[in-house]
């Protein structure tokens, strides 16, 4: 069992972006018989964040509905919650008088139902130190018992290296998949390692394409900022999809589904030599994707290696992000 901030989660956390952060969300309804879902099947880490959606339906409001409804999950979920930007422009911003604003906000809008247990800037903001920032969490909310722990997001290895001197750092949320095995080798997971620090991987199905469901461009144009992405234009999709069919078919030679074998493929990775604990962190919209995703699927060696000679001789078309969005500071 994985624990963070020395809680006990399950193998697999739960990203809740999906649910806010789209141009037509779910109905209310059946994000709540997610969530259940998803605390059901053992996906007790859940990632949110401030901006995912507007102040009117965000992460904050979807959960203050589920632990309104069902408080008594309220101490078996541990909450991570991003946020340290500016909502207007979605700039990094870590200075004490906005980290405040966002933590404030946060913390009012989940209206007490649940406890924030951990909170991260979305990205590191080049004009504040960190120890400026920290200082503000740990003295204003920490040491109050608002916040249980400080994480990082989006961080190069750097930052993980600095921020461990300053602070006790809850978890680390980096990008991880099949699709972007890239923390791996650029010293972000050995930085982590290094400092007993657990990851919470994000995007383990690659932002969806893993799972196979998108075969043309135009399926992704119901999730919005994703269809944007360089990964995603039509020729870079189009080659993207050699990986895809490759995927497919280990997973049916498997007995699984793709997406089962990527969140396997990153669960597999998980205290590995050199590596830290990792959590992969899928999100789903409908009960029956949580429950696709919840099953843990045991990968042999053989399996892993069957993976990392794939990832190894396939080059991924197009960057992470599109142009002028932030990157791993």
């Amino acid at each position: 069992m994985a624990t963070v901030i020395n809680k006990s989660v399950g193998p697999i956390g739960y990203g809740l972006m999906g649910f806010t952060w789209r141009p037509e969300p779910p109905p209310l309804d059946q994000a709540i018989a997610a969530l259940k879902t998803a605390l059901s099947n053992g996906m007790t880490l859940w990632n949110g964040a401030e901006f995912y959606g507007p102040p009117e339906y965000n992460s904050m409001t979807l959960l203050k509905a589920y632990f309104t409804k069902y408080p008594e999950d309220a101490d078996k979920v541990t909450l991570i919650i991003k946020g340290g930007v500016d909502l207007k422009t979605l700039k990094p911003d870590g200075s004490p008088d906005n980290v405040r604003k966002s933590l404030d906000n946060i913390i009012s809008q989940l209206g007490g139902t649940k406890k924030l247990d951990l909170f991260s800037c979305s990205r590191r903001d080049p004009n504040t130190p960190l120890d400026v920032t920290f200082g503000v969490i740990q003295k204003e909310y920490i040491d109050t018992g608002k916040l249980g722990a400080i994480a990082l997001s989006e961080c190069n290895a750097n930052t993980i290296n600095e921020a461990a001197k300053i602070a006790k750092i809850g978890t680390v949320e980096v990008e991880l998949s099949i699709f972007t095995p890239d923390i791996l080798k650029n010293g972000v997971a050995a930085a982590c390692a290094q400092h007993g620090i657990p990851i919470t991987a994000y995007s383990p199905i690659g932002r969806g394409i893993l799972t196979g469901r998108f075969k043309e461009v135009t399926d992704l144009q119901q999730f919005g900022y994703i269809a944007t992405f360089p990964r995603f234009q039509k020729a870079a999709f189009e080659h993207n999809l050699k990986l895809v069919n490759q995927v497919e078919a280990l997973a049916k030679e498997k007995g699984c589904t793709p997406a089962q074998l990527a969140v396997g493929w990153v669960h597999s990775q998980s205290n590995r030599p050199g590596l830290p604990t990792i959590i992969p962190i899928p999100g789903a919209t409908t009960a029956a994707r949580v429950e696709e995703n919840s099953r843990v699927v045991k990968l042999t060696e053989e399996d892993m290696k069957k993976i990392n000679d794939i990832i190894e001789s396939f080059d991924v078309a197009g960057e992470r992000y599109p142009d002028g969005a932030p990157r791993n500071t």
